[in-house]
């Protein structure tokens, strides 16, 4: 995920995120992999991420996700975050995800997206605007 064209963004760890200790408590890294994904809608695929929830009636939740914690993170560090694709599938969009600070991996993950009705909470092919955009964005990265 060297690639300059990898969708990436800086973020500070808050109070907010952090243990007792001042490290990233583990499960916040979930909440701020998600908020990379709706980033990443809004600022690079150029997506309404709510709105598609909200109005569509469509859910990209997490069905698998694969996380390695490699080293801890403190409050007041800034972590870049990138996401790339690595698949497309009928329902499914697959991503990786790394946290890094100076070049040093702090987490690294795998996440598999679904589409989904909101009303029978079931899969749906990928709607022809996500998967364009999505395509398009792959393709710009390679």
């Amino acid at each position: 995920m060297a690639s300059d064209r990898v969708f990436a963004v800086d973020r500070l760890v808050r109070f907010s995120h952090c243990d007792p200790g001042g490290l990233v408590y583990f499960p916040r890294y979930f909440d701020l992999m998600n908020a990379l994904v709706e980033d990443w809608f809004y600022q690079r695929l150029g997506l309404n991420y709510a709105g598609r929830l909200m109005a569509d009636g469509q859910g990209l939740p997490t069905v698998h996700a694969k996380c390695d914690f490699v080293r801890p993170s403190l409050m007041g560090e800034t972590l870049t975050w990138s996401l790339a694709v690595e698949k497309i599938g009928t329902s499914s969009i697959t991503v990786t995800i790394r946290a890094s600070r100076d070049d040093e991996d702090r987490l690294r993950a795998t996440l598999v997206l679904v589409a989904t009705s909101l009303e029978t909470h079931r899969p749906i092919p990928i709607p022809d605007d996500l998967r364009q955009a999505v395509e398009t964005y792959q393709a710009e990265c390679r």
